[in-house]
Protein backbone atom coordinates (compact mmCIF):
# COMPACT_ATOMS: atom_id res chain seq x y z
CA UNK A 1 0.00 0.00 0.00
CA UNK A 2 2.80 2.24 0.56
CA UNK A 3 4.70 1.80 -2.21
CA UNK A 4 1.15 2.51 -4.57
CA UNK A 5 1.09 6.03 -2.45
CA UNK A 6 4.94 6.67 -2.89
CA UNK A 7 3.22 6.40 -6.68
CA UNK A 8 0.84 8.81 -6.91
CA UNK A 9 0.72 12.45 -8.97
CA UNK A 10 0.27 15.21 -7.28
CA UNK A 11 -2.53 15.80 -9.41
CA UNK A 12 -4.51 12.90 -8.04
CA UNK A 13 -7.02 12.74 -5.03
CA UNK A 14 -7.17 9.93 -2.93
CA UNK A 15 -8.82 8.31 0.15
CA UNK A 16 -7.98 5.21 2.37
CA UNK A 17 -11.08 2.73 4.09
CA UNK A 18 -9.57 0.29 6.66
CA UNK A 19 -12.11 -2.88 7.12
CA UNK A 20 -12.27 -6.37 9.07
CA UNK A 21 -15.73 -6.60 10.78
CA UNK A 22 -15.63 -2.69 11.57
CA UNK A 23 -15.17 -0.37 8.53
CA UNK A 24 -13.26 3.08 9.43
CA UNK A 25 -12.11 6.13 6.86
CA UNK A 26 -8.35 7.84 7.19
CA UNK A 27 -10.68 10.82 5.97
CA UNK A 28 -14.15 11.57 5.08
CA UNK A 29 -13.53 12.99 1.66
CA UNK A 30 -10.71 12.54 -0.78
CA UNK A 31 -7.43 14.42 -0.41
CA UNK A 32 -4.73 15.70 -2.39
CA UNK A 33 -1.82 13.63 -3.06
CA UNK A 34 0.54 16.58 -1.78
CA UNK A 35 3.85 15.53 -0.40
CA UNK A 36 2.59 16.19 2.89
CA UNK A 37 -0.32 14.03 2.14
CA UNK A 38 1.05 11.22 1.32
CA UNK A 39 3.37 11.39 4.44
CA UNK A 40 0.66 11.46 6.50
CA UNK A 41 -1.09 8.51 5.00
CA UNK A 42 1.85 6.42 4.54
CA UNK A 43 2.45 6.61 8.60
CA UNK A 44 -1.57 5.94 8.97
CA UNK A 45 -1.11 2.60 6.71
CA UNK A 46 1.72 1.32 8.81
CA UNK A 47 -0.14 1.62 11.65
CA UNK A 48 -2.60 -0.67 10.59
CA UNK A 49 -3.19 -4.24 11.87
CA UNK A 50 -5.15 -7.08 11.31
CA UNK A 51 -8.05 -7.60 13.65
CA UNK A 52 -9.64 -10.50 12.24
CA UNK A 53 -12.97 -10.47 9.99
CA UNK A 54 -13.41 -9.07 6.67
CA UNK A 55 -16.19 -7.38 5.14
CA UNK A 56 -15.62 -6.78 1.87
CA UNK A 57 -19.07 -5.90 0.79
CA UNK A 58 -19.31 -2.84 3.09
CA UNK A 59 -15.91 -1.40 2.44
CA UNK A 60 -16.33 -1.41 -1.42
CA UNK A 61 -20.04 0.00 -0.95
CA UNK A 62 -18.48 2.67 1.30
CA UNK A 63 -16.08 3.44 -1.40
CA UNK A 64 -18.67 3.97 -3.78
CA UNK A 65 -20.58 6.14 -1.39
CA UNK A 66 -17.58 8.39 -0.75
CA UNK A 67 -16.53 8.44 -5.32
CA UNK A 68 -20.29 9.71 -5.65
CA UNK A 69 -20.42 12.70 -2.20
CA UNK A 70 -17.13 13.64 -3.95
CA UNK A 71 -18.27 13.69 -7.07
CA UNK A 72 -21.79 15.71 -6.84
CA UNK A 73 -19.60 18.50 -4.78
CA UNK A 74 -17.44 19.09 -7.66
CA UNK A 75 -14.49 18.23 -5.12
CA UNK A 76 -12.72 16.27 -8.12
CA UNK A 77 -11.91 17.08 -11.34
CA UNK A 78 -14.72 17.35 -14.73
CA UNK A 79 -12.75 15.20 -16.71
CA UNK A 80 -10.76 12.47 -13.87
CA UNK A 81 -11.37 9.17 -13.78
CA UNK A 82 -13.01 7.21 -11.01
CA UNK A 83 -11.60 3.97 -9.85
CA UNK A 84 -11.23 2.01 -6.40
CA UNK A 85 -7.85 -0.47 -5.54
CA UNK A 86 -9.52 -3.36 -2.85
CA UNK A 87 -6.75 -4.94 -1.20
CA UNK A 88 -7.51 -8.37 0.69
CA UNK A 89 -6.06 -11.42 1.68
CA UNK A 90 -9.35 -13.18 3.11
CA UNK A 91 -12.74 -14.77 2.31
CA UNK A 92 -15.88 -12.34 2.95
CA UNK A 93 -16.90 -13.58 6.60
CA UNK A 94 -18.38 -10.47 7.85
CA UNK A 95 -21.82 -9.04 6.72
CA UNK A 96 -23.02 -9.89 3.55
CA UNK A 97 -20.70 -13.09 2.38
CA UNK A 98 -22.34 -14.65 -0.54
CA UNK A 99 -20.77 -13.96 -3.55
CA UNK A 100 -23.12 -13.87 -6.02
CA UNK A 101 -25.12 -11.17 -3.27
CA UNK A 102 -21.92 -8.72 -3.39
CA UNK A 103 -21.67 -8.86 -6.61
CA UNK A 104 -24.85 -8.01 -7.31
CA UNK A 105 -25.22 -4.66 -4.46
CA UNK A 106 -21.73 -3.43 -5.86
CA UNK A 107 -22.73 -3.68 -9.06
CA UNK A 108 -25.95 -1.81 -8.82
CA UNK A 109 -24.57 0.98 -6.50
CA UNK A 110 -21.42 1.40 -9.02
CA UNK A 111 -24.34 1.76 -12.21
CA UNK A 112 -20.71 1.79 -13.93
CA UNK A 113 -19.86 4.53 -12.84
CA UNK A 114 -16.32 3.66 -11.67
CA UNK A 115 -13.87 1.52 -12.12
CA UNK A 116 -13.08 -1.43 -9.43
CA UNK A 117 -9.66 -3.10 -9.26
CA UNK A 118 -9.17 -6.03 -6.92
CA UNK A 119 -5.81 -7.24 -5.71
CA UNK A 120 -6.00 -10.53 -3.50
CA UNK A 121 -2.89 -11.61 -0.96
CA UNK A 122 -2.19 -15.10 -0.64
CA UNK A 123 -3.61 -18.55 -1.22
CA UNK A 124 -6.51 -17.70 0.81
CA UNK A 125 -8.23 -15.31 -0.89
CA UNK A 126 -11.36 -15.66 -2.68
CA UNK A 127 -10.20 -14.75 -6.00
CA UNK A 128 -13.09 -15.74 -8.04
CA UNK A 129 -15.49 -13.40 -6.74
CA UNK A 130 -12.53 -10.52 -7.07
CA UNK A 131 -12.24 -11.45 -10.85
CA UNK A 132 -16.13 -11.24 -11.26
CA UNK A 133 -16.26 -8.52 -8.79
CA UNK A 134 -13.62 -6.56 -11.09
CA UNK A 135 -15.44 -7.24 -14.87
CA UNK A 136 -18.78 -6.44 -13.79
CA UNK A 137 -16.95 -2.90 -12.22
CA UNK A 138 -14.66 -1.86 -15.47
CA UNK A 139 -12.09 -2.81 -13.75
CA UNK A 140 -9.21 -6.17 -13.28
CA UNK A 141 -8.31 -8.44 -10.66
CA UNK A 142 -4.47 -9.44 -9.73
CA UNK A 143 -3.33 -12.43 -7.30
CA UNK A 144 -0.36 -10.69 -5.38
CA UNK A 145 1.49 -13.75 -4.52
CA UNK A 146 3.68 -14.85 -1.39
CA UNK A 147 7.44 -14.06 -1.73
CA UNK A 148 10.02 -11.24 -1.02
CA UNK A 149 8.63 -9.73 -4.45
CA UNK A 150 5.18 -8.66 -3.68
CA UNK A 151 5.97 -4.99 -3.01
CA UNK A 152 7.42 -4.83 -6.99
CA UNK A 153 4.33 -6.85 -7.91
CA UNK A 154 2.13 -4.19 -6.35
CA UNK A 155 4.06 -0.87 -8.04
CA UNK A 156 3.59 -2.81 -11.18
CA UNK A 157 -0.31 -2.90 -10.74
CA UNK A 158 -0.33 0.32 -9.77
CA UNK A 159 1.79 1.50 -12.75
CA UNK A 160 -0.74 -0.17 -15.45
CA UNK A 161 -4.11 1.73 -14.14
CA UNK A 162 -2.73 4.72 -12.75
CA UNK A 163 -2.32 6.65 -16.02
CA UNK A 164 -5.25 6.34 -17.67
CA UNK A 165 -5.27 7.98 -21.61
CA UNK A 166 -8.36 7.75 -22.82
CA UNK A 167 -12.26 6.25 -21.26
CA UNK A 168 -15.22 4.60 -22.91
CA UNK A 169 -13.13 4.11 -26.21
CA UNK A 170 -14.95 2.57 -29.10
CA UNK A 171 -13.61 1.09 -32.49
CA UNK A 172 -16.35 1.24 -35.14
CA UNK A 173 -15.75 -0.47 -38.50
CA UNK A 174 -18.04 -0.22 -41.92
CA UNK A 175 -21.34 -2.11 -40.53
CA UNK A 176 -21.39 -4.91 -43.28
CA UNK A 177 -17.41 -4.86 -43.79
CA UNK A 178 -17.10 -7.28 -41.11
CA UNK A 179 -18.16 -9.87 -38.75
CA UNK A 180 -17.41 -11.88 -36.18
CA UNK A 181 -15.74 -8.67 -34.64
CA UNK A 182 -13.68 -9.35 -31.03
CA UNK A 183 -14.74 -6.63 -28.09
CA UNK A 184 -14.43 -2.71 -29.73
CA UNK A 185 -15.74 -1.25 -26.83
CA UNK A 186 -13.70 -0.47 -23.49
CA UNK A 187 -13.57 0.93 -20.67
CA UNK A 188 -10.06 2.96 -20.46
CA UNK A 189 -7.03 3.07 -22.38
CA UNK A 190 -3.92 3.10 -20.13
CA UNK A 191 -0.12 4.45 -20.98
CA UNK A 192 1.81 1.60 -21.99
CA UNK A 193 -0.87 -1.08 -23.13
CA UNK A 194 -2.64 -1.35 -26.05
CA UNK A 195 -6.03 -2.17 -27.54
CA UNK A 196 -6.24 -5.17 -30.12
CA UNK A 197 -9.60 -6.06 -32.23
CA UNK A 198 -9.79 -8.46 -34.48
CA UNK A 199 -12.63 -9.74 -36.91
CA UNK A 200 -13.64 -11.24 -40.56
CA UNK A 201 -13.96 -9.29 -43.33
CA UNK A 202 -17.39 -9.57 -45.30
CA UNK A 203 -15.10 -8.55 -48.24
CA UNK A 204 -11.33 -8.32 -49.18
CA UNK A 205 -11.52 -4.46 -49.81
CA UNK A 206 -9.05 -3.39 -47.82
CA UNK A 207 -8.00 -0.38 -49.65
CA UNK A 208 -11.56 1.09 -48.61
CA UNK A 209 -11.73 -0.19 -44.94
CA UNK A 210 -12.87 2.99 -42.55
CA UNK A 211 -11.90 2.55 -39.05
CA UNK A 212 -13.55 5.20 -36.59
CA UNK A 213 -11.89 5.31 -32.70
CA UNK A 214 -13.46 7.82 -30.22
CA UNK A 215 -12.69 8.08 -26.56
CA UNK A 216 -12.56 10.51 -23.65
CA UNK A 217 -9.16 12.06 -22.82
CA UNK A 218 -8.41 14.61 -19.84
CA UNK A 219 -8.50 17.63 -21.98
CA UNK A 220 -11.30 16.91 -24.29
CA UNK A 221 -13.04 14.53 -26.38
CA UNK A 222 -10.96 12.43 -29.17
CA UNK A 223 -12.50 11.29 -33.23
CA UNK A 224 -10.38 10.13 -35.61
CA UNK A 225 -11.01 8.39 -38.48
CA UNK A 226 -8.68 6.93 -41.46
CA UNK A 227 -8.38 4.06 -43.79
CA UNK A 228 -6.43 1.09 -42.54
CA UNK A 229 -3.13 0.82 -43.53
CA UNK A 230 -2.34 -2.79 -44.50
CA UNK A 231 1.07 -3.88 -44.68
CA UNK A 232 1.36 -7.15 -46.60
CA UNK A 233 3.59 -10.21 -45.10
CA UNK A 234 4.98 -10.67 -48.26
CA UNK A 235 6.87 -7.49 -48.30
CA UNK A 236 8.35 -8.02 -44.20
CA UNK A 237 8.82 -11.80 -44.90
CA UNK A 238 9.17 -12.54 -48.70
CA UNK A 239 9.35 -16.11 -50.08
CA UNK A 240 8.60 -16.86 -46.57
CA UNK A 241 5.80 -18.33 -44.31
CA UNK A 242 5.48 -16.32 -40.87
CA UNK A 243 6.77 -18.58 -37.89
CA UNK A 244 3.08 -18.46 -36.29
CA UNK A 245 1.30 -19.63 -39.74
CA UNK A 246 -2.21 -18.04 -39.89
CA UNK A 247 -1.18 -15.50 -37.01
CA UNK A 248 -4.02 -13.19 -37.26
CA UNK A 249 -6.61 -16.11 -37.40
CA UNK A 250 -5.08 -17.27 -34.85
CA UNK A 251 -4.85 -14.33 -32.62
CA UNK A 252 -9.29 -13.67 -33.58
CA UNK A 253 -9.85 -17.22 -31.93
CA UNK A 254 -7.93 -16.48 -29.03
CA UNK A 255 -9.45 -13.36 -28.02
CA UNK A 256 -12.77 -14.42 -28.94
CA UNK A 257 -12.25 -17.48 -26.58
CA UNK A 258 -11.20 -15.85 -24.22
CA UNK A 259 -13.75 -13.16 -24.15
CA UNK A 260 -16.33 -15.88 -24.16
CA UNK A 261 -14.82 -17.55 -21.09
CA UNK A 262 -15.18 -14.20 -19.51
CA UNK A 263 -19.00 -13.47 -20.64
CA UNK A 264 -19.66 -17.43 -19.24
CA UNK A 265 -18.32 -16.09 -15.21
CA UNK A 266 -20.79 -13.19 -14.94
CA UNK A 267 -23.98 -13.57 -17.60
CA UNK A 268 -27.33 -15.55 -16.35
CA UNK A 269 -27.45 -19.92 -17.03
CA UNK A 270 -28.76 -19.41 -20.66
CA UNK A 271 -25.95 -17.10 -21.78
CA UNK A 272 -23.46 -18.55 -19.91
CA UNK A 273 -23.99 -22.41 -21.69
CA UNK A 274 -24.11 -20.79 -24.80
CA UNK A 275 -20.86 -19.00 -24.25
CA UNK A 276 -19.36 -21.75 -23.12
CA UNK A 277 -20.46 -24.31 -26.25
CA UNK A 278 -19.03 -21.57 -28.33
CA UNK A 279 -15.62 -21.25 -26.46
CA UNK A 280 -14.99 -25.00 -26.81
CA UNK A 281 -16.04 -25.45 -30.27
CA UNK A 282 -13.52 -22.73 -31.33
CA UNK A 283 -11.04 -24.02 -28.24
CA UNK A 284 -11.26 -27.68 -30.35
CA UNK A 285 -10.79 -26.02 -33.84
CA UNK A 286 -7.95 -23.83 -33.02
CA UNK A 287 -6.32 -26.56 -30.94
CA UNK A 288 -6.06 -24.12 -27.80
CA UNK A 289 -5.34 -25.97 -24.65
CA UNK A 290 -8.73 -23.50 -22.40
CA UNK A 291 -10.12 -24.44 -18.76
CA UNK A 292 -12.28 -26.20 -21.28
CA UNK A 293 -9.97 -28.61 -23.05
CA UNK A 294 -7.19 -30.88 -22.60
CA UNK A 295 -4.12 -31.42 -24.53
CA UNK A 296 -3.15 -35.04 -25.26
CA UNK A 297 0.59 -35.82 -25.72
CA UNK A 298 1.01 -39.54 -26.67
CA UNK A 299 5.05 -41.16 -26.16
CA UNK A 300 5.98 -43.75 -28.15
CA UNK A 301 5.85 -46.87 -26.57
CA UNK A 302 9.09 -49.04 -26.20
CA UNK A 303 9.56 -52.35 -24.88
CA UNK A 304 10.70 -50.70 -21.07
CA UNK A 305 7.81 -48.38 -20.74
CA UNK A 306 4.90 -49.25 -22.01
CA UNK A 307 3.64 -45.14 -21.43
CA UNK A 308 -0.08 -44.42 -22.28
CA UNK A 309 -1.00 -41.33 -23.09
CA UNK A 310 -0.42 -37.91 -20.52
CA UNK A 311 -2.82 -35.27 -20.60
CA UNK A 312 -2.01 -31.66 -19.95
CA UNK A 313 -5.01 -29.38 -18.64
CA UNK A 314 -4.75 -25.94 -18.71
CA UNK A 315 -5.38 -24.82 -14.97
CA UNK A 316 -8.13 -22.06 -13.75
CA UNK A 317 -7.12 -19.84 -11.23
CA UNK A 318 -8.71 -21.63 -8.36
CA UNK A 319 -6.42 -24.86 -9.40
CA UNK A 320 -3.27 -22.98 -9.73
CA UNK A 321 -4.25 -21.30 -6.31
CA UNK A 322 -4.97 -24.85 -4.57
CA UNK A 323 -1.29 -26.05 -6.19
CA UNK A 324 0.62 -22.94 -4.48
CA UNK A 325 -1.65 -23.78 -1.12
CA UNK A 326 0.05 -27.52 -1.54
CA UNK A 327 3.58 -25.97 -2.25
CA UNK A 328 3.64 -25.08 1.29
CA UNK A 329 5.26 -22.09 2.82
CA UNK A 330 9.23 -23.72 2.33
CA UNK A 331 8.59 -23.11 -1.52
CA UNK A 332 7.36 -20.15 -1.09
CA UNK A 333 9.80 -18.28 0.39
CA UNK A 334 12.93 -20.03 -1.36
CA UNK A 335 14.45 -16.99 -3.57
CA UNK A 336 12.88 -17.64 -6.88
CA UNK A 337 15.75 -18.41 -9.55
CA UNK A 338 15.36 -15.96 -12.78
CA UNK A 339 17.58 -18.67 -14.91
CA UNK A 340 16.83 -19.29 -18.77
CA UNK A 341 18.17 -22.28 -19.75
CA UNK A 342 19.66 -23.47 -23.44
CA UNK A 343 18.19 -25.78 -26.29
CA UNK A 344 19.48 -27.66 -28.99
CA UNK A 345 19.82 -30.35 -30.64
CA UNK A 346 16.70 -32.70 -31.45
CA UNK A 347 15.56 -30.41 -30.29
CA UNK A 348 16.60 -30.87 -25.94
CA UNK A 349 16.68 -28.50 -23.35
CA UNK A 350 18.95 -28.31 -20.47
CA UNK A 351 17.23 -26.30 -17.60
CA UNK A 352 19.36 -25.05 -14.47
CA UNK A 353 17.52 -25.62 -10.80
CA UNK A 354 17.52 -23.53 -8.20
CA UNK A 355 19.47 -23.93 -5.22
CA UNK A 356 21.24 -27.48 -6.71
CA UNK A 357 24.15 -28.39 -8.74
CA UNK A 358 21.88 -30.46 -11.19
CA UNK A 359 20.02 -29.86 -14.46
CA UNK A 360 16.39 -30.97 -15.87
CA UNK A 361 16.91 -32.49 -19.43
CA UNK A 362 14.34 -33.42 -21.75
CA UNK A 363 13.22 -33.51 -25.56
CA UNK A 364 10.90 -32.72 -27.67
CA UNK A 365 9.08 -34.55 -31.23
CA UNK A 366 6.71 -33.03 -32.69
CA UNK A 367 5.53 -32.24 -36.25
CA UNK A 368 7.81 -29.84 -38.67
CA UNK A 369 5.73 -26.36 -38.44
CA UNK A 370 4.87 -26.32 -34.88
CA UNK A 371 6.04 -23.37 -33.06
CA UNK A 372 6.70 -23.46 -29.62
CA UNK A 373 6.81 -20.23 -27.00
CA UNK A 374 10.40 -20.47 -25.46
CA UNK A 375 10.68 -17.66 -23.54
CA UNK A 376 8.24 -14.97 -22.66
CA UNK A 377 8.67 -11.99 -19.97
CA UNK A 378 5.12 -9.88 -19.75
CA UNK A 379 6.92 -7.49 -17.55
CA UNK A 380 9.71 -6.20 -20.15
CA UNK A 381 8.04 -8.02 -23.70
CA UNK A 382 10.89 -10.38 -24.18
CA UNK A 383 10.01 -13.45 -26.19
CA UNK A 384 11.31 -16.32 -27.81
CA UNK A 385 9.32 -18.93 -30.03
CA UNK A 386 11.24 -21.44 -32.06
CA UNK A 387 9.74 -23.28 -34.96
CA UNK A 388 10.23 -27.02 -35.62
CA UNK A 389 12.36 -28.45 -38.33
CA UNK A 390 13.00 -32.43 -39.62
CA UNK A 391 15.53 -34.38 -41.58
CA UNK A 392 14.51 -33.40 -45.18
CA UNK A 393 12.62 -37.07 -45.25
CA UNK A 394 9.64 -37.34 -42.84
CA UNK A 395 8.05 -40.38 -42.21
CA UNK A 396 4.20 -39.48 -40.65
CA UNK A 397 3.43 -42.30 -37.71
CA UNK A 398 7.11 -43.06 -37.41
CA UNK A 399 9.65 -41.61 -34.83
CA UNK A 400 11.49 -38.67 -36.66
CA UNK A 401 14.25 -36.40 -35.05
CA UNK A 402 13.29 -32.79 -35.36
CA UNK A 403 15.30 -30.02 -34.56
CA UNK A 404 14.81 -26.12 -34.21
CA UNK A 405 14.86 -24.58 -37.45
CA UNK A 406 14.07 -20.80 -36.69
CA UNK A 407 13.61 -18.33 -33.95
CA UNK A 408 11.73 -15.54 -33.69
CA UNK A 409 12.61 -13.16 -30.76
CA UNK A 410 11.00 -9.51 -29.62
CA UNK A 411 11.45 -7.37 -27.26
CA UNK A 412 8.19 -5.09 -26.87
CA UNK A 413 9.98 -2.03 -24.68
CA UNK A 414 13.10 -1.90 -27.03
CA UNK A 415 11.33 -2.03 -30.81
CA UNK A 416 13.12 -5.18 -31.22
CA UNK A 417 12.37 -8.12 -33.57
CA UNK A 418 14.84 -10.71 -34.55
CA UNK A 419 13.67 -13.67 -36.96
CA UNK A 420 16.90 -15.90 -37.41
CA UNK A 421 16.68 -19.03 -39.62
CA UNK A 422 19.59 -21.42 -40.92
CA UNK A 423 19.56 -19.28 -43.69
CA UNK A 424 19.83 -15.81 -42.49
CA UNK A 425 18.79 -13.27 -39.98
CA UNK A 426 16.27 -10.63 -40.22
CA UNK A 427 16.83 -7.37 -37.48
CA UNK A 428 13.44 -4.78 -37.48
CA UNK A 429 14.25 -2.17 -35.01
CA UNK A 430 13.03 1.54 -34.68
CA UNK A 431 11.63 1.09 -38.14
CA UNK A 432 15.03 -0.26 -39.68
CA UNK A 433 15.46 -3.46 -41.14
CA UNK A 434 19.36 -5.47 -41.69
CA UNK A 435 19.39 -8.63 -43.21
CA UNK A 436 22.41 -10.41 -41.73
CA UNK A 437 23.75 -13.76 -43.40
CA UNK A 438 25.64 -16.75 -41.45
CA UNK A 439 28.59 -16.09 -43.87
CA UNK A 440 29.20 -12.26 -42.23
CA UNK A 441 31.03 -11.14 -39.96
CA UNK A 442 29.84 -7.95 -38.34
CA UNK A 443 27.79 -5.91 -35.36
CA UNK A 444 24.41 -3.97 -35.20
CA UNK A 445 24.86 -1.45 -32.33
CA UNK A 446 23.08 1.20 -30.53
CA UNK A 447 22.34 2.28 -26.97
CA UNK A 448 19.76 -0.33 -26.47
CA UNK A 449 21.38 -3.98 -28.18
CA UNK A 450 24.61 -5.53 -29.07
CA UNK A 451 24.06 -7.88 -31.78
CA UNK A 452 27.44 -9.65 -32.78
CA UNK A 453 27.93 -12.00 -35.82
CA UNK A 454 30.71 -14.25 -36.82
CA UNK A 455 31.34 -16.48 -39.68
CA UNK A 456 31.74 -19.45 -37.28
CA UNK A 457 27.98 -19.10 -37.55
CA UNK A 458 27.38 -17.41 -34.16
CA UNK A 459 25.25 -14.92 -33.47
CA UNK A 460 25.54 -13.30 -30.09
CA UNK A 461 22.50 -10.76 -28.47
CA UNK A 462 22.91 -8.49 -25.45
CA UNK A 463 19.85 -6.49 -24.91
CA UNK A 464 20.16 -3.15 -22.29
CA UNK A 465 18.57 -4.59 -18.78
CA UNK A 466 17.34 -7.50 -19.92
CA UNK A 467 19.34 -10.60 -21.54
CA UNK A 468 22.33 -11.84 -23.46
CA UNK A 469 21.67 -14.63 -25.50
CA UNK A 470 23.23 -16.91 -28.32
CA UNK A 471 22.03 -18.53 -31.31
CA UNK A 472 24.29 -20.95 -32.93
CA UNK A 473 23.71 -22.44 -36.69
CA UNK A 474 24.49 -25.97 -36.47
CA UNK A 475 25.35 -27.40 -40.24
CA UNK A 476 25.16 -30.96 -40.90
CA UNK A 477 28.21 -33.49 -40.60
CA UNK A 478 27.53 -36.48 -42.23
CA UNK A 479 27.75 -35.22 -46.42
CA UNK A 480 26.66 -38.91 -47.48
CA UNK A 481 23.24 -38.38 -45.71
CA UNK A 482 21.37 -36.13 -47.71
CA UNK A 483 18.38 -35.89 -45.49
CA UNK A 484 20.37 -34.07 -42.88
CA UNK A 485 19.49 -30.81 -41.98
CA UNK A 486 21.11 -27.45 -40.30
CA UNK A 487 20.02 -26.39 -37.75
CA UNK A 488 19.73 -23.89 -34.54
CA UNK A 489 20.55 -24.18 -30.91
CA UNK A 490 19.33 -21.15 -28.70
CA UNK A 491 22.07 -20.64 -25.31
CA UNK A 492 21.07 -18.04 -22.55
CA UNK A 493 24.45 -16.58 -21.47
CA UNK A 494 22.90 -13.86 -18.50
CA UNK A 495 18.78 -13.86 -17.84
CA UNK A 496 19.42 -12.20 -14.14
CA UNK A 497 17.20 -9.16 -15.25
CA UNK A 498 14.20 -11.16 -16.61
CA UNK A 499 11.22 -10.53 -13.89
CA UNK A 500 10.45 -13.27 -11.82
CA UNK A 501 7.06 -14.10 -14.12
CA UNK A 502 9.19 -15.44 -16.99
CA UNK A 503 7.52 -18.39 -18.51
CA UNK A 504 7.96 -20.70 -21.14
CA UNK A 505 9.41 -23.61 -22.01
CA UNK A 506 12.46 -22.52 -20.76
CA UNK A 507 11.07 -19.51 -18.84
Amino acid sequence: MVSILKDLHEDDHFGIIQFDDRISNWKEHLTRATEENISAASHFVKSIKARGATDINGAVLSAVNMLKRERQNDNVPERSVDMIILLTDGNPSFGETRAEKIQEKVRLANAGAMSLFSLGFGNDVDYSLLDVLSRENKGIARRIFEGSDAVVQLKGFYEEVSNVLLSEVDLRYPDNGVSALTKNRYSQLFSGSEIVVAGRLNENDVENFLVEVSGQGAEGDLHKQWKADVVSWDVVYPDEEYIFGDFTERLWAYLTIQQLLEKSDISPQPEKDEAIARALNISLQYSFVTPLTSMVVTKPETEETGRSPSIADKLTEDQRQQAERNRGPTAASRTRARGVGDVDGDPHFIIELPDREDALCFNINDRPGTVYNLVRDQKSGFVVNGQIVSKKTFTPQAKNNTYFGRFAVTHRKLGLQLDVSTDHISVFHNGKHVRLQWSDTTSVKDDSLDIRLTNSCSLTVSLRHTVKFRIIRHTKIWKKYHDQQDYLGFYTLDSHHLSSSVHGLLG
